[in-house]
């Protein structure tokens, strides 16, 4: 069922288009991240969502029915969906209580729910200058869904978290979708942030849709270098490099992962060797070259060291 149907919006600013003719739409309970550079018009495709912005032109279709802009309406925004900014704010000197009681119609059962979900329990008797700034996006997101909305906008919502507070946050955005059941579009710029939790990914750049798909698809068969670059590192194999190394019949430039790549090695004199091992973690990053020609490869294993003779195959692919 459609929740959400983006029909053809453009938005001009002072230096041009903001929004070039997007048009998406987004199932119920699907979660939907935008991504894009800085300036590709995320948070301002946002807030013409959320009835913030008038655009220029095109439809914003949400359950069904238009929702007006703010030329249309006294009070901007739907009541049914809920935007949380880069940059929220909340009244200072007031107990946590205070200020959720303030949009509360909930039964207690159910308003004891999304601050469980929230992670704010503990939270409810402090006031405002004693939180620190996840807590604070935290009671944020609770005040948005004390009014029960369909849907929820985060924009940028893991920005200057440390990795802590980014994790209770991934989890209560997790929960809001699994246990409340409200539908979720989210603007990031990290593929950690993303990948994992997306449905399908939106991408812009220049105002204009780049690729849409789901986060598989984004990953591995992004449309261009752009696209590719957003969501990590790549390789770019020319079709003369392809067949250099033995992908034969190669008539196209072709982008792929370092994780795509199998390596072992090799006794073979003329062949790749190590120049770099990076430890990333959970993975190493290994600089492979071949002549004029650098490949990264990544790998789990630890058992390569700088100057390994080693053969690569691409995943699916003969030996190279």
């Amino acid at each position: 069922m459609t929740l959400l149907n983006i029909s053809n919006i453009s938005k001009e600013g002072s230096e041009g288009l903001i929004l070039n003719n997007i048009s998406f739409a987004q199932k119920k309970f699907q979660k939907l991240v935008v991504a894009g550079e800085t300036g590709s018009g995320k948070s301002t495709l946002l807030k013409v969502i959320a009835g913030l912005i008038q655009p220029d032109s095109g439809k914003v279709i949400f359950e069904g029915e238009e929702i007006a802009g703010p030329k249309d309406e006294l009070v901007p925004g739907h009541s049914r969906i809920a935007y949380l900014s880069q940059h929220f704010e909340l009244q200072k000197f007031l107990r946590v209580e205070q200020i959720l009681e303030y949009a509360n119609n909930l039964t207690p059962k159910e308003a004891a729910s999304i601050f469980s979900v929230c992670r704010i329990d503990h939270l409810l008797n402090r006031k405002t200058d004693q939180l620190s700034g996840g807590e604070k996006q935290r009671i944020a997101i609770a005040r948005l869904l004390i009014g029960k909305p369909a849907l929820l906008l985060l924009d940028e919502p893991f920005t200057n978290l440390d990795m802590v507070l980014k994790g209770i946050l991934k989890n209560v955005v997790d929960d809001i979708g699994r246990k409340l059941r409200i539908s979720c579009i989210m603007v990031s710029h990290d593929p950690a942030d993303t990948l994992a939790w997306a449905d399908d990914i939106l991408v812009l750049k220049e105002g204009r849709v780049i690729q849409h798909g789901s986060s598989k698809k984004i990953y591995y068969e992004p449309v261009n270098e752009y696209v590719a670059g957003l969501f990590g590192n790549y390789n770019r194999l020319t079709s003369r490099q392809q067949n250099t190394v033995g992908i034969n019949h190669a008539s196209t430039t072709r982008l792929v992962r370092p994780e795509e790549f199998r390596i072992r090695k090799s006794k073979v004199a003329n062949r790749f060797h190590i120049a770099e091992v990076r430890f990333c973690g959970n993975l190493y990053e290994l600089k492979v070259t071949y002549r004029q020609m650098t490949i990264w490869v990544a790998t789990s294993s630890d058992n390569y060291k700088v100057g390994d003779r080693v053969e690569i195959s691409l995943m699916g692919s003969r030996k190279i």
